[in-house]
């Protein structure tokens, strides 16, 4: 061997790396080239500095993308260049300006959308411009407020007292925005789920006016009837005679329909029309004293300061039962003359717009509310979206496109042209108008001023606010006073990083590097345990994991951040580098042995000597010897072959087997012999019996000569040896003796005991209770269990135990009583049991055990008439009561089911099947599978018939149908075993047929029919929504009968209408609606609504 050249091996190695930029696979493959020529007792200090890679050249910064992992002296891309050079001190944070918290001058402050309370807000916002309203809160008692302690929250009780600091912080906060959940809480809304904006309002206006009725301030009493009530009434005219009565009533908005209509003044003028009593709605007239046709309208009798108009865009529709919205465009005035509408003509009543309500969306049961007000002071008007507050320009009301987008509407209708002082809008959805007042009372002029006690809580909380500033900024310093700190150590140590060639050096964790330059990661102190071997120092495997670094930037990291074990150039394991020598030469080596070993075992022994090895062993020992290196190499590592909990590279051992592989010789490459499935553990393991003796079995083993097992030897030091002069284990010849005569004697008594019973054996010749044998009147019952279990002897008397009892006792209920009648086994518990002759019967008790004999006798009696009347009795005879609830049991599991499966069948005319189904929506697994089933003959693979010698078809007699021994311990007598031997399985309990209605076992699909999944205690409406899934047909034109009942309930469960499992629903669809957004409603409503339901708007 020539003496090793360190200066050419490093040459060597580096030349390589800087040449191709290898990736890690290379470094790898280069740092232990080396090994082809060295002897494991050769290794020097050169060979682990070159398999620790400490030669190969550090990386200059724009040379690489990113860090090079498999080059410890890499140190570039592992985050040092957010630090070298300029950096920004926003980058030292991420804490936004707190001064973009707060609100700017001459603005409003917006609130917060808690989840769905976009609609709460809107109405606030307009109910705050209100500048009448918003005095008349202040003016209310709070003596709560005036006595509150300043050291402490303020929090608000009442609907009053949360409306009043609401509104004080709305207008004298010093945030950009301010939280109502005080108030949302306090009302008990949900703030997940959107409501109905219009019943809001109406609720909330409802509960503020009495709560101010209860007021001490009777000026406070009728704020909100002086603001918001008008006065209508109902005038009815008969047209007999001409009276006309009057019914007076108080609104507090006019709820305007707008279908079909484009003008506000158009819906106005509908609200006021005249409406024909006639027919059955005919008016009862007290003059006439009888009912007569007659004339209704609505007349105006007085308006409100603050009009509010609802536009009832939500409507019900009738063919859905749902809410759905109405996207029609409606053009309204910024003036409105409401003069020609009253009835008493004045001679000014003139509105001004005041806030437009706006909805995004084109469903009812989603979307987005804004308000659009105008500010009373300066008649400038502000969008309010939340949070965010936009003033519009030109003291112009500006609704913009975002308003007006209706994103699933198929048909898009053009925004008509509007005149000047006329806006257009498809989502407005209440117009708020203010009447105009007459000179020297002019809305501008009121000052609204806080009370003392509003004034000092607003500023306490304007001081917290203030406070949170401070904190912030005070945070955000410290960042940028820590950023730049680390930003100076980071530029210091990173220059000192590099190891220099010949001076001192450590390694440090690559992880630990990245997070030490990462500033948004707390540095933690240094922990170097994860890659120590088990001697205790650095695993070869683990250098990509690390990087060697200086000593003085080591002993900077050190004293600065702590940790352990300092890892040096004494660290570097000599014993794992000369381990994986030895393993890297083997599996170099392998593929010549493999060679060797293949036509050596060629060659004839000339001699009966030689060592015994498994045929198995002998075909698979080159793949065993890369598995056994593999451990090899990984007992360098911790115990358990695992280093720090982590498994082995199996991928890497993968590429080894591969570079590894050659071509398989005809000799060793036998084929494989049945049963030998199993992946062989241990080299020559498969001749070893269960007594750690050798294999009975020859022809399982192969002699092979001392060279070839000498070679083996090397790879395999601790297999199990045998030479040819080693007997066979004497145990296993014994039982094997006893086995070949208990097989003998099981061949022998299966074959007596088919000739006794051969008929039953090949189901020849069997009785049936449908055509009673003249020859007999009785005849004998045993379970099908029993019989199968004797057919499976029979079949296969070598590898089956022997049948010894037959445990009818499971037919019996615990009283001791049968559980089938006569009728219920002719109509389907026949397929439980099987019938047998009195000669076989005899047969039978004759070789079995019999736990309790079964009988069924057919006795005739005469009567009057001279007509036999033929009655069948069991012994033991019927128990009654067990067997009302074995029935009682099976009907209530058909009511009371979960995830069965029921086939809905599309129909047209009640007789045609639709040929094709629309196409699937979030169909089912079991639908896919229904939907790939191939329609099959009748009977053909049915797993309830079965083709018999003579090729008629006959019902199965088989375990596969169902086991009554299951069905009746585990309803009859819960908790008891079968004493049939064998026992029954569990399984084959809970697969057993729920006997009294006979179904078929598999229902076979038409086409144009959809299987779903369902339970018996979900509703008929659930069902439908469902079927609109599958089918696309709208619950609304779904008309669903099943064995000619029609399912109409749409409350009602499943199980309670009688639909059970395997059901066929037919479906018979209605023409759809061509109303898409109607669809879409249905598509998100599948519970009722609940409405305000349960909140304080209701008075809970």
């Amino acid at each position: 061997m020539q003496p090793f050249n360190r200066t050419s091996m490093t040459k060597h190695v580096t030349g390589n790396v800087r040449r191709t930029m290898a990736p890690r696979l290379q470094l790898e493959r280069a740092a232990w080239r080396w090994v082809e020529t060295v002897r494991p007792e050769d290794v020097k200090d050169e060979h682990i500095e070159i398999a620790y890679r400490i030669r190969v050249p550090a990386c200059k910064r724009g040379a690489c993308r990113r860090n090079c992992k498999g080059n410890p002296n890499c140190l570039v891309g592992i985050g040092e260049h957010t630090w070298l050079g300029e950096i920004d001190e926003n980058a030292f944070h991420n804490i936004d300006d707190p001064n973009s918290e707060r609100r700017e001058k001459n603005t409003f402050v917006g609130l917060t959308n808690l989840g769905a309370t976009c609609y709460v807000n809107t109405f606030l916002q307009v109910w705050f411009h209100n500048l009448e309203l918003r005095q008349t809160l202040y003016l209310c008692q709070n003596s709560r407020a005036q006595e509150h302690n300043l050291e402490s929250d303020y929090e608000p009780q009442t609907i009053c007292e949360h409306l009043q600091y609401l509104f004080a912080l709305l207008q004298n906060s010093n945030r950009r925005y301010i939280d109502p959940s005080g108030l949302v809480k306090a009302l008990g809304l949900d703030t997940g789920q959107q409501q109905d904006a219009q019943e809001f309002s109406k609720l909330f206006l409802s509960l503020l006016e009495d709560t101010l009725s209860k007021q001490k301030n009777p000026s406070l009493h009728n704020v909100i009837q002086q603001q918001f009530c008008g006065q209508i009434a109902y005038v009815t005219v008969c047209n007999q005679c001409g009276r006309a009565s009057s019914l007076p009533s108080r609104f507090y908005e006019l709820e305007l329909n707008i279908q079909g209509h484009k003008q506000l003044t158009d819906c106005v003028t509908e609200f006021l029309k005249e409406e024909k009593l006639e027919g059955e709605n005919r008016y009862f007239c007290e003059s006439c004293q009888s009912k007569q046709n007659a004339t209704r309208r609505i007349t105006l009798q007085s308006l409100p300061r603050t009009l509010n108009l609802q536009l009832m865009r939500f409507v019900f529709d009738r063919q859905t039962g749902h809410k759905k919205k109405l996207n029609t465009f409606i053009s309204f005035p910024e003036v409105l003359n409401m003069a020609p509408y009253l009835e008493r003509k004045e001679e000014k009543c003139v509105y001004e717009l005041n806030a437009v309500l706006i909805h995004r969306g084109v469903s009812a049961y989603s979307g987005h509310y804004i308000a659009h007000v105008r500010d009373a002071r300066t008649s400038d008007w502000y969008k309010f979206n939340d949070e965010e507050i936009e003033k519009m320009e030109g003291k112009k009301l500006q609704l913009g496109t975002e308003e007006d987008i209706a994103e699933t509407v198929k048909s898009q209708t053009r925004k008509p042209k509007c005149s000047k002082g006329y806006h257009c809008s498809r989502n407005a959805y209440m117009l708020v108008y203010k009447r105009q007042v007459e000179d020297g009372a002019n809305e501008k002029e009121i000052n609204i001023d806080l009370p003392a006690f509003l004034q000092r809580l607003v500023g306490r909380d304007n001081r917290k606010f203030e406070e949170w500033c401070v904190e912030m900024a005070d945070m955000r310093k410290q960042s940028v006073d820590k950023g730049k700190a680390k930003h100076e150590e980071v530029k210091e140590l990173y220059e000192l990083l590099p190891a220099e060639d010949g001076q001192p050096f450590e390694f440090v964790p690559l992880e630990w590097l990245r997070k030490w330059l990462d500033d948004s990661t707390i540095t933690k102190c240094i922990d170097n345990s994860k890659f120590l071997c088990s001697h205790g120092k650095l695993h070869p495997d683990k250098i990509g994991d690390v990087k060697r670094i200086s000593l003085k930037a080591a002993e900077l990291f050190f004293n600065r951040y702590g940790g352990s074990p300092r890892l040096d150039r004494s660290s570097l394991c000599q014993e794992c580098v000369v381990q994986r020598c030895r393993v890297l030469r083997l599996k170099n080596q392998l593929n010549e042995d493999y060679k060797e070993v293949s036509n050596l075992v060629k060659i004839p022994l000339m001699s009966n000597e030689g060592f015994w090895i498994g045929k198995a062993s002998l075909r698979s020992w080159r793949q065993l010897a890369l598995e056994q290196l593999e451990e090899d190499e990984e007992e360098t590592k911790h115990t358990n072959g695992k280093a720090n909990g982590e498994g082995p590279d199996i991928s890497a051992a993968k590429v080894s087997r591969l570079c590894c592989s050659g071509e398989p010789d005809s000799e060793v490459s036998e084929v494989k012999e049945d049963g030998d499935d199993e992946e062989m553990k241990t080299f020559n393991e498969d001749i070893l019996c269960p007594h750690g003796g050798l294999s009975i079995l020859e022809s399982e083993r192969k002699l092979i000569s001392v060279e070839v097992w000498n070679r083996l030897r090397v790879y395999f030091p601790k297999a199990p040896e045998f030479t040819h002069r080693q007997d066979p284990c004497q145990h296993c010849m014994r039982l094997d003796r006893e086995g070949k005569e208990n097989e003998a004697l099981n061949k022998m008594m299966a074959n007596e005991q088919k000739t006794s019973l051969l008929n039953l054996f090949q189901e020849k010749n069997r009785p049936m209770l449908q055509k009673w044998p003249q020859d007999t009147d009785v005849l004998y019952i045993v379970s099908l269990f029993f019989v199968e279990e004797w057919k499976k002897f029979i079949r296969r008397p070598a590898k089956s135990t022997p049948v010894s009892s037959v445990g009818n006792s499971v037919l019996l209920c615990p009283h001791g009583g049968f559980m089938f009648t006569y009728d219920s086994m002719v109509r389907g518990d026949a397929q439980h049991i099987a019938l047998l002759w009195p000669s076989e019967w005899e047969v039978i008790t004759r070789l079995f055990l019999v736990d309790q004999p079964i009988s069924i006798c057919r006795i005739g009696e005469k009567t009057q008439n001279d007509t036999v009347n033929i009655q069948y009795r069991t012994q033991p005879e019927l128990c009654l009561d067990c067997r009302e609830g074995l029935i009682f049991q099976q009907q209530r599991d058909m009511r009371e089911y979960a995830q069965a499966t029921v086939y809905i069948r599309k129909v047209v005319d009640n007789k045609k099947i639709m040929k094709e189904a629309a196409p699937e929506l979030n169909m089912s697994g079991s639908e896919a599978e229904d939907e790939r089933e191939d329609n099959k003959g009748e009977g053909e693979n049915d797993p309830d018939f079965n083709q018999s010698e003579d090729g008629a078809k006959r019902q199965k007699l088989g375990i596969s149908s169902g086991c009554p021994n299951a069905i009746l311990t585990a309803i009859v007598n819960p908790g008891s075993s079968p004493s049939t031997s064998p026992s029954i399985n569990s399984s084959t309990l809970a697969s057993s047929h729920k006997t009294g209605i006979r179904r078929s076992t598999r229902h076979r699909k038409l086409r144009g029919e959809k299987a779903l999944i369902v339970s018996a205690n979900q509703t008929l409406k659930e069902l439908k929504i469902q079927i609109m899934h599958a089918f696309s047909v709208a619950p609304f034109d779904q008309n669903l009968t099943i064995d000619g009942r029609c399912l109409t309930d749409d409350s009602a469960t499943l199980g309670s209408l009688g639909v059970i499992p395997e059901s066929v629903i037919c479906l018979k669809a209605d023409e759809p609606i061509a109303d898409y957004a109607a669809m879409d409603d249905v598509y998100q409503v599948c519970m009722p609504e609940e409405g305000f339901k349960g909140t304080g708007l209701l008075g809970h």
